[in-house]
């Protein structure tokens, strides 16, 4: 288990909409506007969030990176290499995996399309176990570390505890929650719930499990689902949680929870890059 594969792919487009509910200077505000939010400048080191995300990748003992990203996006080619393949970057060998956007679309066509292209872009991925994860989330080195961990089971991804992340309830129904049986197996993830049900998910100790989307996978597994997702009708991408969801209804006990109690940073509005101050 020693290749992740990083979405970092998208417009940023909320942080970009975000802008002018904060205090930043002209200056930062400018860098937000032109460049992907995962290659934005951070705290003293000015170093982005994909390197911190990569170094921590790297310190848990992975060796090969899969970045994810649209074919035409210069400034990650500038930032991290501009090889397609074997690129060294944060201590980390990258391979560039583009996501193609189909020719009857504007924009691309979801999560779970961006694995699949990877997928077919590197066939090995096919045969392997590998972590996915988003580029904005500053995953930490601990939560990667178990995804890399042997198991019995196929799948498994990590479950936050609500009470370790420092996120508002309002911003915790924006994420997705899971339904975890006693076994510790993975039942159902549900996406932007009621604040007001939250409640009715709470595992045996109490606590409320989110999903911040990082996964270990069979690629063999998981391969089929990914080809097989549907289109979302209302928001017109073909999603990974739910490719997740229909390969759990078909192996009920093929996703292994994995509980943690800890924040984890989030890039999704401007505001959010305050509390990268201290890096």
């Amino acid at each position: 288990m020693d290749s992740i594969v990083i979405m970092a792919g998208g417009a940023s487009s909320r942080m970009k909409k975000s802008i002018g509910d904060t205090d930043l200077t002209d200056e930062t505000k400018k860098i937000i506007l032109s460049r992907h939010k995962s290659l934005i400048p951070l705290g003293k080191s000015q170093k982005p969030l994909l390197y911190y995300l990569i170094h921590n990748a790297v310190n848990a003992g992975y060796k090969t990176i899969y970045l994810i990203t649209s074919p035409d996006n210069e400034a990650f080619k500038q930032e991290v290499g501009s090889l397609k393949t074997h690129n060294s970057y944060a201590g980390a060998m990258v391979h560039f995996a583009f996501q193609h956007i189909p020719a009857n679309r504007e924009k691309p066509l979801g999560t779970a399309d961006a694995v699949l292209q990877a997928m077919e872009q590197y066939p090995k991925l096919q045969n392997e176990t590998f972590t996915v994860c988003n580029g904005d989330n500053l995953y930490s080195m601990n939560a990667l570390s178990l995804l890399r961990s042997s198991r019995s089971i196929p799948h498994a991804m990590i479950s936050y505890a609500r009470s370790g992340l420092q996120f508002s309830n309002d911003r915790i129904a924006s994420f997705a929650i899971m339904n975890i049986d006693s076994k510790g197996f993975v039942k159902q993830i549900i996406e932007k719930p009621d604040p007001n049900v939250l409640y009715q998910f709470q595992d045996e100790t109490g606590e409320i499990r989110i999903s911040m989307n990082i996964f270990s996978f069979n690629g063999k597994l998981l391969y089929p689902f990914l080809k097989e997702c549907p289109i979302h009708p209302e928001r017109g991408e073909k999603e990974l949680p739910e490719a997740v969801r229909r390969m759990i209804q078909s192996y009920p006990e093929g996703m292994l929870s994995i509980p943690i109690t800890e924040h984890i940073p989030d890039l999704t509005s401007a505001e959010d890059l305050t509390t990268f101050n201290s890096i």
